[in-house]
């Protein structure tokens, strides 16, 4: 069943990895794909033909630096003036990189609280009005880190904290209208610069309940459920984390 036949989806770092998954995935469940990017211009341009051919113009892509704040409601103009209204958020865009105390200057600052938190901020309170007209649906990609801090990760962690706070609020602010809620990973995609060695790999997926590693299949499935099959859900975070959060 297509539940998301006929709605307009905002995806941002929508380009690969888990975002790509996430595209992929509400595009199967019948929604139109608003495809966010930065600088992964190639890799977006060939996820939209992919979908496209799929399905006829049912995907576009969106440049934008979304440290930019005051560049967000022109992005969120933009995919409205394309599809002719928007049904849904999922804030996904996000850097992650260690920032020991000792370490953290202006530039980390700006950089994660910027991904992290105000640009899905300013990306929802653009997109709020277009949302609640069509009872639309806000989904923030979060992290299991939000509430228990990964040593090393201090900034990221309290980004994502607010991301998570500003999950709960947005859900009081727009409510009835509409619906906010997060998915937090666990151990999905590890990062491709070397941050974390095997041995650490190891000994996260061994203190994983379910002794393995998840997949962007798994975040993108509980996107989908919490925008096309979850009317009665919002303010809350869904754990995507094969059960590490129940023991950390």
């Amino acid at each position: 069943m297509e539940l998301l036949s006929g709605k307009t989806i905002l995806v941002t770092g929508a380009a690969k990895r888990v975002g790509a998954a996430i595209a992929r995935r509400l595009h199967g469940g019948g929604a139109r794909l608003a495809l966010h990017y930065r600088s992964a211009e190639g890799e977006a341009t060939a996820l939209a033909a992919e979908l496209n051919a799929r399905r006829p113009d049912s995907a576009a892509v969106f440049p934008a630096d979304l440290l930019a704040a005051a560049d967000l409601p022109a992005l969120v103009a933009a995919v409205v003036a394309r599809f002719g209204g928007l049904d849904g958020l999922v804030n996904n865009a996000s850097s992650f990189f260690p920032t020991p105390v000792g370490t953290i200057d202006e530039g980390a600052w700006a950089d994660l609280v910027g991904s992290n938190f105000k640009a899905p901020l300013f990306l929802a309170q653009a997109a709020a009005p277009h949302l609640a007209a069509r009872q639309g649906v806000i989904v923030n990609i979060t992290d299991i880190h939000a509430e228990r801090p990964l040593k090393g990760y201090a900034l990221y962690c309290a980004a994502k904290g607010a991301l998570l706070t500003l999950t709960r609020a947005l859900a009081i602010e727009l409510a009835p209208q509409v619906r906010v809620n997060a998915v937090a990973p666990g151990a999905i995609l590890w990062p491709t610069d070397g941050q974390f060695p095997t041995p650490d790999r190891s000994a996260i997926v061994d203190h994983t309940l379910l002794k393995r590693e998840g997949s962007p299949a798994d975040i993108a499935a509980s996107v989908y459920f919490l925008l096309a099959e979850a009317p009665y859900i919002t303010g809350q975070v869904l754990n995507v984390d094969g059960g590490r959060t129940a023991h950390l």
